[in-house]
């Protein structure tokens, strides 16, 4: 085959992969949304302390996998007055960690190709750190001087009413009709919801699987001869242009999982190191929140502060620790940590994932509530 075929039949390929793995997370994401969005609900109106609060965010967003989806429920219920501002701030911090579950969930299926996966794992690792590390700062600042919710509170003042935005989402376009297609037909065998939404979220891991087994390599082949290119350097920099670049993507797509998770493949096939890939991460930390804020600028008073709470806490968190460079190397070399431990046995990513995304914040709520009831 001439080497001309040969690239165009890769880009194909390429083309087939993304678009199956794309596919894949939004299936995952419904499913999730299906098995949790009426536990999650019920969870935040639980709410009883900022701290407890802040693990419900954490675990409210992990079972869903959506960040978005626990703001809009926080969003309406302060509307109907069942949550003060002040009760959701410690949620939307919550809900920030939990966010990056999915891209974790991404760097399992590596797991059987190990310098692959010791890559992808620490990429994907570091987000959780970095959400992490800049909770254990700004939460407790939040409680002593309530700088958030006052900021969100005065800049509200000025954006209500003003003419809300909305941006076509061509991700969603692609890959929401042919998911619910998928799960409708599933529905169709007459199961019962929990059963259409484990078997759907069987169909999405399988196609994530399927799609990350040849994803590297294919970047791999197709990307290494250019990967000395000033595109990827700027990359292997990171730096503000790589946080203008993770904004500028998760705007575009309207979704941090979707950008953080898209990294995964390319840092498992070392096209882009971990420093770069930190950057991205933060820059879609901030899109992620900007087309929320955008589209609730019509709403309420209090729904366009909730908004802005989510924008101020990761633009605050990246002003404190990324212009540092010993700070923003901190989640980077946990990453890297956990990830060679993790080669020592399977199941520590495993443990890893349940235990900081479920158990530990599902122990301590169930802890608060029984204190409470006694």
């Amino acid at each position: 085959m001439p080497p001309e075929s040969r690239r165009i039949g890769r880009v194909i390929s390429l083309l087939a992969l993304l678009y199956v793995f794309l596919l894949s997370i939004a299936m995952m994401g419904a499913a999730f949304k299906m098995l949790g969005s009426g536990f999650s609900e019920a969870l935040i109106t639980s709410t009883a302390s900022p701290v407890v609060g802040l693990l419900i965010g954490m675990l409210a967003t992990a079972v869903i996998q959506s960040s978005s989806t626990t703001t809009s429920i926080v969003v309406g219920l302060v509307a109907a007055e069942a949550l003060t501002v002040r009760g959701a701030v410690p949620i939307v911090m919550g809900a920030n960690i939990g966010t990056t579950v999915t891209n974790t969930i991404v760097a399992l299926t590596a797991v059987n190709r190990r310098e692959e996966f010791k890559r992808s794992f620490a990429g994907a690792t570091m987000h959780d750190f970095f959400n992490v590390m800049a909770v254990l700062v700004l939460f407790p600042l939040e409680q002593a001087t309530r700088f958030l919710e006052r900021a969100a509170l005065y800049l509200s003042d000025r954006l209500v009413g003003t003419e809300a935005v909305e941006f076509a989402n061509p991700v969603k376009n692609v890959t929401k009709p042919v998911a619910a297609g998928i799960i409708d037909a599933i529905g169709a065998t007459g199961w019962a919801a929990p059963a259409v939404g484990i078997t759907a979220l069987g169909v999405a891991f399988l196609g994530l699987f399927v799609a990350l087994y040849r994803l590297p390599r294919l970047l791999k082949s197709i990307f290494l001869s250019r990967a000395e290119g000033p595109f990827f350097r700027r990359l292997e920099r990171g730096g503000f242009v790589g946080i203008a670049i993770g904004v500028f993507l998760t705007v575009l797509v309207q979704s941090s999982s979707i950008t953080t998770s898209l990294l995964i493949p390319m840092i498992g096939a070392g096209l882009v190191p971990l420093e770069g890939a930190f950057a991205i991460t933060l820059g879609a930390n901030i899109g992620t929140t900007v087309t929320a804020l955008l589209a609730s600028t019509a709403g309420t008073h209090d729904s366009v502060a909730i908004a802005l709470v989510h924008l101020l806490f990761n633009v605050t968190g990246i002003a404190i620790i990324y212009p540092f460079r010993p700070l923003r190397l901190i989640p980077i070399r946990l990453a890297e940590r956990l990830a060679e431990f993790s080669m020592r046995s399977r199941m520590v990513p495993v443990l890893y994932l349940v235990f900081l995304f479920f158990l530990l914040p599902g122990l301590i709520i169930l802890v608060q509530r029984l204190v409470r009831g006694s």
